[in-house]
């Protein structure tokens, strides 16, 4: 008996890949696991044709649906002929839940109050390791259902985030990912409230073995004084943030229920290049959000330039049932899919601009499957030669194709 995992979307998700697994195979089941993301309708739409197809190539098996879109609409996918069990995202871990002949298992997540440890000794696939210190969100941004598929905020009491790390590195990775749903919210729900920044120079301190460690996305406006301390000064802190920007308009971040402005926005990017000049910040931004007027979508674009951001990644608006901004007066769907095309143009012309920069310099670079490999920015390279994957080692940037470095 074989258990298969088909993730789909965030890092997250990557993180509880294995969990699931063991979760399963310690039910003794046979199956294929889709795990899925809920982020977008078409998020959503590529689960449901992912289940069809694997139905066709595995008739035999049993196709298990869980995850952010399973968890916030479970009826739709037990309506699937193609699919046997849907199980929500705190059942997913349960042995027990696996051994049920129910169909449909899935609670209520914002019953969720803890984030028990869930050890892991390596992720299937991937030179980087990822780490859940977080899940789950106390935010209500008008265009979100994942409050509803993650339910609230609850994060990892920090000594099992190290022991995690340590076990990881322990397996020979060199790269550690600290992720979640809102990781700068870590902290919040445990004793004592301590903050990211603290979290990162604990484990820092705790695990010296670790030779980089990345961040997955971030709320510029929750960054607390500890984490801008350790990215101005940890070099093993990687120069490279993913900020949740959304939008560069004021009223529309307003619609949107965001606790930031677009001043925010700039001075929070403008004071960390400041202390560390080599660092590259990527964003998400929305376009076609309900009410945006030309003038500002405009805003957007010109965010891109005010924050100096390296690339972005764009989010044509999606209604997502049950959430406010499914309610408001919205765009023509032609015209949110020409915004968000000129938006990708802007990010391409930065991407490019980046990459640019980067030609004849001498970068470190992690080699990941594949023949490519990422730099401390987190900047794609294509290797010239094969590389064992989870190797380090200087590389001299030859040039780029307007995508990613090329090593020479």
């Amino acid at each position: 008996m074989t258990v298969d995992v088909v993730t789909f979307g965030c890092r997250l998700n990557i993180a509880e890949q294995e969990s699931i697994r063991r979760a399963a195979q310690a039910a003794g089941a046979d199956a294929v696991v889709v795990n899925t993301c809920a982020v977008t309708a078409e998020a959503v739409r590529q689960a449901r044709q992912s289940i069809r197809r694997l139905k066709r190539e595995n008739p035999e098996k049993c196709i298990v649906v869980t995850g952010c879109a399973a968890q916030a609409e479970p009826a739709s996918f037990a309506a699937m002929p193609e699919v046997d069990r849907v199980l929500g995202n705190e059942e997913k871990f349960e042995a027990a839940a696996w051994a049920s002949r129910d169909k449909v298992a899935v609670g209520d997540i914002m019953a969720a109050k803890t984030l028990p440890p869930r050890p892991v000794e390596r992720i299937a696939g991937h030179t980087r390791a990822f780490v859940q210190i977080q899940n789950g969100c106390d935010h209500r941004c008008t265009f979100c259902i994942i409050p509803f598929g993650r339910g609230n905020s609850r994060s990892l009491p920090a000594h099992d985030v190290v022991a995690q790390a340590r076990r990881l590195i322990a397996n020979g990775y060199r790269e550690i990912v600290l992720t979640g749903v809102d990781i700068t919210s870590y902290g919040n729900d445990l004793a004592g409230a301590p903050r990211l920044g603290a979290l990162v120079k604990r484990l820092l301190r705790e695990v010296p073995e670790i030779e980089r460690l990345r961040l997955s996305s971030l709320d510029s406006v929750e960054v607390d004084a500890d984490l801008i301390d350790a990215l101005a000064s940890e070099p093993r802190l990687m120069p490279h943030l993913h900020l949740s920007l959304q939008h560069g308009d004021d009223l529309i971040l307003k619609r949107m229920k965001r606790r930031h402005t677009r001043a925010d926005a700039v001075a929070f990017c403008d004071q960390i290049r400041r202390l560390r000049p080599d660092i590259a910040i990527a964003a998400d931004i929305i376009a076609g959000f309900p009410t945006e007027t030309e003038d500002m979508f405009e805003r957007s674009l010109d965010l891109v330039d005010a924050c100096g951001l390296a690339s972005l990644h764009v989010f044509p608006f999606s209604p997502r049932p049950g959430t406010p901004a499914a309610r408001m007066p919205q765009l023509d769907r032609a015209l949110v899919k020409e915004r968000a095309g000129r938006l990708r143009e802007k990010g391409d012309a930065a991407l490019r601009r980046h990459l640019d920069a980067q030609v004849g310099a001498r970068r470190r670079v992690l080699a990941e499957i594949g023949g490519v490999g990422h730099t401390e920015q987190f900047t794609p390279v294509r290797l010239a030669t094969p590389i064992a994957p989870g190797t380090l080692l200087d590389l001299a940037i030859a040039g780029h194709d307007g995508r990613r470095l090329l090593a020479a």
